[in-house]
């Protein structure tokens, strides 16, 4: 178990970045949620020692992650947000490479585990290919390849479907659930789906703090007759706006639906809204707003909070 009791984080220009994060985490999928600049990453770069919290304790099982970090990364697999690799180097030899630099001396058991991870990830009939021809969703594949070499039991993938297309996002998602039966695996995202598809526990990250935790089905239905439906013209919006909390619109038939917060019916044609993760996200967002909050960390460090 992951367990991070009142981590916060202050930048050098005096940026809050977390604010006395805490929650606990078990084998399985964790979602963390979050729009950009909540500080996603900064949290994510925290937990795997790449830098140092301002305070807050984080334990893994019997690892005390903050003082002994070097016993964390044997144990840990890391996928960035911003995942660099050489791009000329094949599949096959950087794996090899970094398995190099994880410990594994023997090239027995470096071929074992290579052949093992690329077929795994289903990278096997590329792994003579250059990194640089690989498409979006196979780099991110072998981003999980490398997070999987010495079999790690904690696994932190940091948004890895940004950018992919719905068979690349859907292939990587499977993958996921795959290895996330025996690991911890945080997903941290701001793409409420991926959540939704994957994970039996979450939280919503916003400000630097969690500002909710527990099961995806248990959040939405303590949602339920919270937030309200309805269908208006795209002309009608800025009067919606000003006379409702608007939490989400879409678009459908040219037609715009919005969904608002409200503690009891706001009346003028809204229904309840059938309720969903997406409102759970949305609604805690706005909550957000309405109280004080720290300045979001990419105020401060815009290349890696997110």
């Amino acid at each position: 178990m992951l367990e991070l009791n009142g981590v916060s984080h202050v930048y050098a220009n005096g940026t809050r970045a977390l604010d006395e994060v805490s929650f606990s985490i078990p084998t399985g999928m964790f979602g963390l949620l979050g729009p950009n600049g909540a500080g996603k990453s900064t949290l994510m770069r925290t937990v795997a020692t790449l830098q140092t919290p301002t305070a807050g304790t984080i334990r893994f099982g019997d690892i005390d992650v903050i003082a002994q970090p070097e016993r964390l990364r044997e144990t840990l697999g890391y996928l960035p947000q911003d995942f660099g690799v050489y791009p000329r180097v094949s599949a096959y030899d950087m794996l090899d490479h970094m398995a190099v630099l994880k410990g594994i001396a023997s090239a027995a058991d470096r071929r074992t585990t290579v052949e093992t991870l690329l077929a795994q990830t289903n990278l096997w009939t590329h792994r003579k290919k250059a990194i640089a021809g690989f498409s979006g969703g196979m780099r991110q594949r072998f981003g999980i390849a490398q997070a999987l070499i010495g079999n790690p039991r904690l696994i932190i993938v940091d948004e890895p479907t940004a950018g992919l297309d719905p068979e690349e996002r859907n292939r990587f998602l499977n993958l996921l659930a795959e290895i996330g039966e025996n690991v911890v695996v945080i997903l941290s995202t701001h793409i409420v789906e991926d959540v939704a598809d994957l994970c039996p526990r979450m939280a919503v990250l916003a400000a630097g703090r969690i500002q909710l935790e527990g099961a995806p089905l248990d959040l939405i239905a303590r949602t339920r007759g919270q937030v309200w439906a309805k269908t208006i013209g795209r002309d009608e919006l800025d009067d919606a706006r000003g006379a409702h909390e608007v939490i989400s619109t879409r678009l459908f038939a040219g037609r715009t639906i919005i969904h608002v917060l409200a503690d009891h019916d706001p009346g003028d044609g809204f229904r309840p809204a059938e309720g969903g993760l997406e409102d759970v996200y949305f609604s805690t967002l706005a909550r957000s707003r309405r109280a004080p909050g720290v300045v979001p960390a990419a105020a401060a460090a815009p290349a890696i909070a997110g």
